[in-house]
């Protein structure tokens, strides 16, 4: 459950700059929603193509382009050390591609996830100084490893960092440390990915007057595909590398991009940002999740047509191969949530298993969040020392949370919306009631869902959707406009996709739309023809034998007029009860149902033959007083008592009526007798 918010404009500033720049009403209202208000500012994400800032503004930048044109004058060899995500792969093939085509010995190394995790390690500096490295460049890794760069140089190696991730208390005592995040670093733009810093370390080592467009002919595709990938702010210079990226991607430019999207299905098709995100970023993921990434590499290198082809169907079958991995850890945590509803009442839900792939546990973290908008760490325990991955949600830090325990870790590293660590295995249940007692003081926002704003569907049109594109590149930072077509009637349900999906047919006043819900079969779908409801939805263009159609797609759905903020105020008070946390007799009486109240739910139940769909959904049916909390209260109360049964995951809901004997008396619920206890006390 989510908060809809209709994000601020200032209309009165959206005219002025559709006047002035001769722009859809529409886009200037996106424009000034988005912040993006000043001359500079709007000219500069409309029409900017290419990098202005000098890479030398970024700390140490200096000092990296002298030891590496040294190295290279020298012969020496050079090993770029990379991570196994789109964003290391990438950052890994832009920097040894760049510096082969200069004449340097280079090589370039990347860790196994499964055997050897994220960043730097001894055992592989060893391997590298018996092939003879003098050099090591790290990407998208590499401020923590103070340890780990002090052993290279006790073996004659010298090490730069380029990095983005947030910066230790200690760094490591490299040639340079080049990472934005630096406190004395005055780089005018902070939000560069791995692959960005990388393209930045290659426009330094060109010099002040490198042909900046020539770089990015030459690189932008593999920066975009690793800015989409690692999910940073579309803005400034990642809004470039992904829009000369983009163009490049979509020109054919590097077989092996060519190659995967071909297998990928997209071949033919306009590739955007979203392609990226869900569709080839994901397949060059999987090579690193199940400890291939290097087959990644060479795919993004190859000059030969046959081979990557050879390489993406390999990762697209690795790709099928995650997803089943993902499917079947998220079936046993799933069966967990059915077995301990409690799991998921915690600020933060963590949740552990014997064996869970650790290439995966980053994703599956990523579902659980996405389901109950809250924070999630996944733990696969293996031996003594278990791998941990963590999601969040905007507006709360997870790194800062997980440093808060971090005397109880082995490694730990990330950014405010993703984390991985390392714990062990007795440490795990001390670390879930840490980190939940650090959100007493830093609590969770509220989940939101940002609508940019409402729209009546008298508007929409094929002219108004194919205006967004004047917007693109999407993604973190710049999302897909989502729009709110409230109190709409639904008059149609169709099934499509074979029942996978849904179109349906919604009305208000004389207009009338078709909306397609993806991923919805008829039987999870908690709507009846007749209904009124708000809906969340992106636009878009179908084009079909040479004719547009306008395609609305359902983000998000929800019955019209729901006291969303009452909701979610009992909601969290029920939580906290669970948890055993105190609550006054006020919030324990708000809690605690009447007979009255008791018997409009079991009426509606018995009348039904009991319930599924979903929680919110029986609670908007209900059509009552009856809040969030004082619902979860009553079927608690009756699964106890064995009125009816619940059967909660996931990904589903469902109330089943018990046959009743003899007649039962609700005061003797253990959660009712507690409530009322409270309620009594002064």
């Amino acid at each position: 459950m989510k908060k809809w918010l209709t994000r601020k404009l200032n209309k009165e500033n959206a005219v002025a700059i559709s006047q002035r720049y001769d722009l859809p009403m529409l886009i200037a209202m996106l424009l000034d929603i988005r912040g993006i208000t000043d001359e500079d500012s709007i000219i500069d994400f409309l029409s900017n193509e290419t990098l202005t800032a000098s890479p030398f503004e970024i700390k140490d930048m200096d000092k990296a382009v002298e030891r590496i044109q040294a190295a290279i004058e020298d012969g020496e060899r050079i090993c770029i050390y990379g991570d196994f995500d789109a964003d290391g792969v990438t950052s890994t093939a832009l920097l040894y591609s760049y510096l082969s085509d200069i004449g340097a010995d280079a090589m370039y190394y990347i860790p196994s996830r499964e055997t050897e995790g994220y960043g730097m390690h001894r055992e592989a500096i060893a391997r590298l100084y018996e092939r003879g490295v003098k050099l090591i460049i790290t990407v998208d890794n590499g401020v923590a490893a103070v340890d780990e760069v002090a052993y290279a140089k006790t073996l004659g190696i010298d090490t730069v960092i380029t990095d983005h991730h947030a910066i230790p208390e200690t760094l490591p005592d490299a040639v340079a440390v080049v990472d934005l995040h630096r406190p004395d670093c005055n780089s005018s733009f902070k939000e560069l990915s791995g692959v960005g810093v990388a393209f930045k370390l290659v426009q330094a080592i060109e010099g002040e007057y490198a042909d900046v467009d020539g770089l990015l002919e030459n690189y932008s595709d593999l920066a975009a595909i690793g800015t989409v990938g690692d999910i940073v702010t579309l803005r400034g210079e990642n809004r470039v590398l992904v829009k000369n990226g983009l163009r490049h991607i979509n020109n054919g430019d590097r077989l092996g991009i060519a190659a995967l999207a071909e297998d990928a299905g997209l071949s033919g098709k306009e590739i955007s940002a979203g392609n990226l995100s869900f569709t080839l970023v994901p397949r060059i993921n999987a090579g690193g999740r199940l400890g291939l990434s290097k087959k990644s590499v060479k795919m993004l290198l190859t000059d030969d047509e046959e081979y990557a082809a050879d390489i993406a169907a390999e990762l697209s079958s690795d790709n099928t191969e995650r997803q089943q991995i993902e499917r079947d850890i998220l079936s046993e945590i799933d069966g967990m949530i059915r077995q301990n509803p409690s799991l998921v009442n915690n600020p933060i839900i963590v949740v552990y298993g014997e064996g869970w792939h650790k290439g995966v546990i980053g994703i599956v973290a990523s579902r659980i969040k996405e389901v109950y908008a809250k924070p999630a760490v996944v733990i696969s325990m293996e031996g003594d020392v278990c791998r941990a991955s963590g999601r969040s949600v905007s507006g709360f830090s997870l790194i800062d949370a997980v440093f808060s325990c971090s005397d109880i870790l082995t490694q730990c590293g990330g950014h405010p919306m993703a984390v991985g660590f390392g714990i062990k295995r007795h440490q795990i249940e001390n670390f879930i009631e840490r980190i939940n007692r650090y959100t007493l003081t830093h609590p969770v926002p509220q989940p939101v869902l940002e609508l940019d704003c409402k729209l009546n569907p008298a508007q929409l049109s094929v002219e108004l959707a194919r205006g967004l594109s004047l917007l693109e590149p999407f993604g973190a930072g710049n999302p897909t406009p989502l729009f709110g077509l409230y109190n709409m009637t639904l008059r149609d349900i169709r099934e499509i996709g074979g029942g996978k999906h849904l179109r349906l047919t919604l009305s208000r006043g004389e207009s009338t739309v078709y909306a397609l819900r993806f991923s919805t079969t008829l039987a999870e779908f908690p709507y009846i023809v007749g209904d009124v409801v708000d809906l969340a939805v992106t636009l878009d263009i179908n084009t079909y034998n040479n004719y547009e159609n306008l395609s609305i797609f359902i983000r998000d759905m929800r019955f019209a007029d729901r006291e969303e903020d009452e909701m979610l105020r009992s909601k969290e008070l029920f939580e906290r009860f669970c948890r055993g946390e105190i609550i006054s007799a006020e919030e324990a009486s708000a809690l605690l149902p009447d007979r009255a109240e008791f018997a409009v739910v079991y009426r509606f139940l018995r009348s039904n033959g009991g319930y599924r769909y979903s929680f919110d959904s029986l609670l908007c049916r209900l059509g009552s007083d009856i809040g969030y909390g004082k619902l979860r209260v009553i079927l608690e109360c009756m699964n106890e008592l064995q009125l009816i049964e619940i059967d909660e995951g996931m990904y589903d809901f469902e109330v089943k009526m018990c046959e009743v004997g003899a007649k039962v008396d609700l005061d003797t619920s253990v959660i009712i007798t507690k409530l009322r206890e409270v309620s009594l006390d002064e």
